[in-house]
């Protein structure tokens, strides 16, 4: 990062002071739109960042956003506290994000994308910034200078296209590759209930726009490491199902075992939630320190988010995660407290 001067935090522009959406959560999503255009065309260099973990959402939307400030004439630093996974790495730009763990300026404002609280970056330094908080989040917090948050958004990658075009920037075949991987891997594939017809709107657009949408779904989804399956196998080997719900784990030493990577386990929660009569899932991975990361899928009977929120987590109603205390098998025990309450009122018998 270049430099150790910092500059002072900037305040809102007069013209939009009124309609901060930090001070006005009511805001039309025109004016939060324009209160961001106002800081951004006001400044010279910013630094783009997003959850730590990073997923397709993240991922793409950084870049996209990196693309659209490059094209304003603005210096950027794309930044993330973990690497990005491989299925990523084929992005334009995928190699300009780079991994740290504290931020230094001088920056105009930070922007964080898919962020529902100012912790989940896990970068050091960015409380010294002026924050520009873009999110979809159901458990989204307005804890930004600027705070833009759309849950019905179906990803935010599709919020950071409506600011391109607000912005007048250009989707380049580039920038609309991105941006279809942000709504592709979001929905599931099209597959969750976020979707809708203005999502297939939005995905046409990006294609015809440059997107190749066969070439894109290739890379997420027909990439796989080998210690990706070697590690899906130990996880089903412990697959347990009870009525409407299942669960999976694997342990600290499985993923030693198959010399699993983190970004190994994305996906894996999704097997359990697979199976005809199952409404919601749980999939629990022993982290090095014994501490327990834990993901939940549901078909939309059960708010997964609100769950994860009480545990300390968040997300959305139907994909959430959180990182509960160890020893696994009392994580296991929290979680399925949790989850039988939500699938106990279900009506009908499980397939």
């Amino acid at each position: 990062m270049a430099g150790k001067k910092h500059i002072p935090k900037p305040q809102l522009p007069p013209e939009v002071a009124a309609s901060s959406p930090s001070a006005a959560s009511g805001s039309a999503p025109e004016g939060r739109i324009a209160a961001i255009l106002a800081v951004l065309q006001k400044g010279e260099r910013f630094l783009v960042c997003s959850h730590s973990r990073p997923d397709g959402d993240a991922v793409g939307s950084m870049l996209a956003m990196g693309m659209i400030l490059k094209q304003l004439g603005k210096c950027v630093d794309l930044i993330s506290a973990d690497r990005i996974p491989g299925v990523y790495g084929r992005l334009p730009g995928a190699d300009s994000i780079r991994s740290v763990m504290r931020v230094h300026g001088p920056y105009d404002a930070a922007i964080l994308l898919e962020c529902d609280g100012p912790e989940r970056p896990r970068l050091r330094g960015l409380e010294e910034f002026f924050l520009i908080n873009i999110d979809h989040h159901a458990s989204g917090r307005e804890f930004g200078n600027l705070n833009w948050i759309d849950r019905n958004a179906v990803s935010v990658g599709a919020m950071v296209y409506l600011l391109g075009k607000a912005a007048g920037a250009k989707i380049t075949p580039e920038m609309a590759a991105c941006l279809y991987t942000t709504i592709l891997t979001d929905t599931g594939g099209f597959c969750y209930g976020a979707t809708q017809p203005s999502t297939f709107a939005l995905a046409g657009a990006l294609v015809e726009a440059g997107a190749d949408p066969v070439r894109i779904a290739r890379d997420v989804y027909f990439s796989n490491t080998a210690s990706k399956l070697l590690l899906l196998g130990a996880a089903l080997s412990n697959l347990t199902r009870e009525g409407r719900l299942a669960w999976l784990w694997v342990t600290h030493q499985d993923m030693v075992r198959c010399c699993a990577a983190e970004e190994d386990c994305e996906g894996i929660v999704n097997y359990a939630a697979s199976i005809a009569g199952v409404e919601a899932a749980a999939f629990l991975r022993e982290l090095p320190e014994r501490r327990i990361h834990l993901s939940l899928r549901s078909k939309g009977q059960v708010d997964v988010a609100s769950i994860a929120e009480r545990l300390g987590g968040g997300g959305h109603e139907t994909a959430a995660g959180c990182t509960l205390e160890g020893p696994l098998a009392r994580a296991l025990d929290e979680i399925l407290n949790e989850l039988r309450p939500g699938v106990a009122g279900l009506t009908g018998d499980p397939a």
